[in-house]
């Protein structure tokens, strides 16, 4: 089966996307249409890329039937409407994360993804890696132990960059950054839900966080201490902690290594000579072919981050973001 890509949006994500595309077979993976807020960026993407077919908004890339299944880029307070128009007019969907701006959002285009029989997969990439396949195996072995603990930190001096900053755009690390942590220890907890969440940060003068610092309190004597920051580079690894030893996760978010008990264990991305905007983006490659695996056995959802994963990542950001008093226009919309 092939899928016949349409891509929203024409930014930096984007670009990466549709380059790491080019290591997959044509049989299987083929962009077939660009869309942005302007036809310039669309005709500048597709002569980049080679792609057929280049539109002013995103109504003609929906209304476009040789297209199957859309990536949305674009900028997160426009993920809901650009997914929810594309679902409705009978396409898969693979959604850049945050999947939207809150919980409510993420329920209804949920909702619209089981109505009509449609795939729809928050592009949680990090799950697709080999690495966190390797992850699981490890811990469903026993060799770690019990798990008991799991941290995660991701910082990065990023506070300049307007999409970060700005309430309009959809900023604050906890939807950039953090969205990484908390799949993170949601994937290694498996099923299990927070009992306590309880968080401390900062916020700019838009009232948008730029640092968070939080835990949360599972059952069984399990915690996750995540820390967040746009501010500071932080290490940026993961760690799995268990009863007889670790696992700790470089670069946890699209990891290429991971050392178990310190053993070094080591997954190549898959070859691909395009350049790239982003650490490791030809591994957005595997997220692509999971839609596929998943499109072709008829399921709407993805195991890998399912649909109550990304309900559940919504819930937990919505009580982070509430606990620091970070509001966005799309919460107080009724859907």
């Amino acid at each position: 089966m092939i899928l016949n890509w349409g891509i929203a949006a024409a930014g930096k994500i984007s670009n990466d996307f549709a380059s790491a595309l080019k290591a997959l077979p044509l049989s299987d993976h083929k962009v077939v249409a660009i869309a942005s807020r302007t036809q310039s960026n669309s005709d500048k993407f597709a002569k980049t890329h080679g792609i057929p077919n280049a539109y002013e908004g995103y109504d003609k890339l929906a209304k476009d039937e040789n297209v199957n299944i859309v990536y949305v880029g674009v900028l997160n307070p426009q993920h809901y409407e650009v997914a929810k128009l594309m679902l409705e007019h009978g396409k898969h969907v693979l959604c850049e994360k945050p999947f939207t701006m809150n919980a409510k959002q993420t329920k209804k285009l949920l909702d619209i993804s089981k109505e009509n029989n449609l795939f729809l997969m928050e592009a949680v990439w990090s799950r697709c890696f080999p690495a966190y396949d390797k992850m699981i195996e490890v811990i469903k072995s026993g060799k770690i132990g019990e798990v008991v603990q799991v941290s995660v930190e991701f910082g990065e001096p990023i506070n300049h960059i307007d999409r970060i900053k700005n309430k309009d755009l959809g900023g604050g690390v906890i939807l950039d950054l953090g969205v990484y942590n908390l799949q993170f220890q949601q994937y290694v907890f498996n099923g299990l839900k927070p009992i306590k969440i309880v968080a401390n940060g900062h916020l700019n003068e838009e009232g948008i966080d730029t640092a968070l610092a939080t835990v949360l309190t599972y059952p069984g004597g399990k915690t996750a201490v995540l820390s967040i920051s746009s501010l500071a580079q932080f290490s940026c690894e993961g760690v799995v902690y268990g009863t007889k030893g670790c696992i700790k996760v470089p670069t946890f978010w699209s990891p290429t290594t991971l050392e178990v008990n310190g053993e070094v264990l080591e997954f190549p991305l898959i070859k691909n000579e395009a350049e790239f905007n982003y650490l490791n983006s030809a591994g957005l490659a595997y997220e692509a072919e999971e839609a596929r695996q998943c499109i072709m056995k008829n399921k709407i959802e993805s195991p890998k981050i399912t649909h109550e994963n990304s309900l559940e990542l919504a819930k937990m950001m919505d009580k982070l973001r509430d606990e620091l008093g970070v509001v966005y226009p799309a919460d107080g919309e009724s859907y």
